[in-house]
């Protein structure tokens, strides 16, 4: 059988546990969640000895430390994948709410309710956890899934797959409704991403390489998150402590992660004070800074600011820095330079704060708050499949409601068009 043969055979499995997993109750949904928590706390030996396996490969292979510590499923991981299921089953189930009634002047009825979107392939690299993750958000919204993760995961991923497709199995959950695609060959993703018919979406979870390609082949609906490019703009009526603390932590906290800040803005009319003590504190924490000239003005040691700084999603101890007239100027500097993933002020001022607010196009924005609380578990979601900087369907942390679509019901009691 070839490999299309196998995809096609993949897909056509999913379409029909997607129709069983439509009957589902809450109740029964929640049983099998539970089921498939309790069946990864007895595989853990047998989890974690097919990712002793992946890790001995990867250091073969010269992963970076990074990478390694991104695969390695520790006792901690482990509990958190238990947990998250646990978590999940708790979370209200959005399918079958009724968003909103309208009753028409000839007595038609018609209700607008959330369904699930139907099947739904995940493409990810290095995180074997994200297995757990993406098959039981998917799962308690009745799609059915097909997971592809990285090669350098692939014993963890199977491993972890398997026990979520035995437990699940002892309460009565629909054959193929987790399906993992075990294979390394790179063409899989390929035959994923068209087939149509078959996948109603397909969301690639890693860096800006692997989701371009996806996007680019893709003839399916993707859901993209490119990358974070993040601002914090400190207005000049801003609470400068305030704002200390909250470049400090947008930028300190988790600096390898999509939520945190890449480039700072400051108001003219404040840099003098502000951006001695913010630059003093981040040479204390290590952070290198980039900034234009206005900011190199303020200590030597801050680098030349290039085009491409601007741009840069550096996840790092890398920060770039930038002196702006005013707030029209930091809107503008991050409608041209952002992602539209998470952009936030530093202000006092209620009238700076609503155009900050109203201008800047991003999934998210902050007054005087971190951008590294864009997070499905900080939005009360619960886990999270990712975080879309797409604006259709979904845009931002996407929980249960992202991965759900809704149709019309329409009641009535013999009315014909005329």
């Amino acid at each position: 059988m070839t490999l299309h043969d196998q995809m096609i055979e993949m897909g056509t499995r999913a379409v029909h546990a997607s129709r069983e997993l439509a009957k589902l109750s809450t109740k029964k949904k929640n049983a099998i969640l539970e089921a498939m928590a309790d069946e990864i706390a007895l595989q853990k030996a047998a989890i974690q000895e097919a990712n002793a396996i992946d890790l001995a490969a990867g250091r073969e292979a010269g992963l970076s430390a990074a990478l390694l510590d991104r695969l390695t499923l520790t006792d901690g991981r482990i509990a958190g994948m238990i947990k998250g299921l646990r978590e999940v089953a708790a979370l209200k189930d959005p399918v079958g709410k009724t968003l909103g009634t309208v009753r028409r002047p000839n007595g038609l009825q018609i209700k607008k309710v959330r369904v699930p979107i139907g099947v739904i392939a995940i493409i990810f690299e290095s995180r074997p956890n994200v297995t757990a993750d993406a098959a039981s958000l998917c799962f308690k919204t009745a799609n059915a899934v097909i997971l592809r993760g990285g090669k350098e995961a692939m014993h963890s991923n199977a491993a972890v797959a398997k026990a979520l497709r035995e437990g699940g199995a002892k309460k009565g959950m629909p054959a193929n409704a987790i399906q993992l695609v075990e294979t390394t060959d790179r063409d899989a993703v390929r035959e994923l991403a068209q087939m149509v018919g078959k996948i109603d979406l397909i969301m690639p979870r890693g860096g800006e390489s692997l989701i371009r390609a996806v996007t680019e082949m893709a003839w399916v609906p993707v859901i993209k998150h490119y990358k974070g490019v993040c601002h914090t703009f400190v207005d000049a009526k801003a609470d400068l402590d305030m704002a200390l603390s909250i470049c400090e932590n947008a930028k300190c906290q988790r600096p390898g992660v999509c939520n945190a800040m890449e480039t700072l803005l400051v108001h003219q009319d404040i840099a003098g004070t502000f951006l001695p003590r913010m630059i003093a504190r981040y040479k204390e924490l290590g952070v290198e800074l980039r900034g234009d000239e206005a900011v190199q003005k303020f200590d030597a040691a801050v680098k030349p600011a290039t085009e491409e700084d601007w741009y840069a999603e550096y996840l790092d101890m890398i920060l770039a820095v930038r002196v702006v007239k005013n707030v029209q100027a930091a809107i503008d500097h991050i409608n041209l330079y952002g992602s539209q993933h998470s952009d936030a002020i530093v202000t006092t001022d209620a009238k700076a704060a609503k155009q900050f607010l109203a201008q800047v196009d991003s999934a998210t924005v902050y007054v005087n708050a971190s951008t590294r609380f864009t997070d499905g578990g900080e939005f009360g979601m619960g886990a999270e499949i990712g975080i879309s900087t797409d604006k259709l369907h979904a845009r931002g942390p996407m929980g249960l409601e992202e991965l759900t679509t809704y149709k019309y019901v329409i009641a009535g009691s013999g009315q014909v068009r005329t």
